[in-house]
């Protein structure tokens, strides 16, 4: 990790387009965050879209920054409503999802605690 500020401006950081059509941009990644232990990305999730069910071998937060969406957990009976300001903490190794609810895009900004982002998908879908 270096010893001055590091400054990452998002308007220059890629995009990538994943499957269903959300676009994820990595702020703090591997190019940004060499030996920092944590990896920051907003994702803009359209209308319509869910991710596949999934699970990371950290904790992962999610902070909606725009748009409304729900999230589930593995086990859980009920799924957690998404909006603006709210932030849900998912522990390691549950499988979860998240969907957009309404007609605008879900923004969210996700921390992995991990400088690696890792994704193990799961063979059921969410419910």
């Amino acid at each position: 990790m270096a010893d001055d500020i590091t400054v990452i401006h998002g308007p220059e950081r890629p995009q990538i387009t994943l499957p269903g059509g959300a676009l994820y941009q990595a702020i703090v990644g591997d190019d940004t965050g060499a030996g920092v232990p944590l990896r920051t990305g907003i994702q803009t999730s359209p209308p319509g879209y869910q991710t596949p069910v999934h699970s990371h071998p950290y904790i992962e937060t999610l902070t909606v920054l725009s748009g409304y969406g729900e999230a589930w957990l593995d086990g859980a009976d009920e799924r957690i409503p998404l909006g603006p300001g709210t932030t849900v903490m998912l522990p390691p190794h549950r499988p979860h999802a998240f969907r957009t609810v309404g007609d605008e895009p879900l923004v969210t900004l996700g921390i992995h605690v991990s400088g690696k982002r890792i994704v193990n998908y799961c063979d059921p879908p969410a419910p």
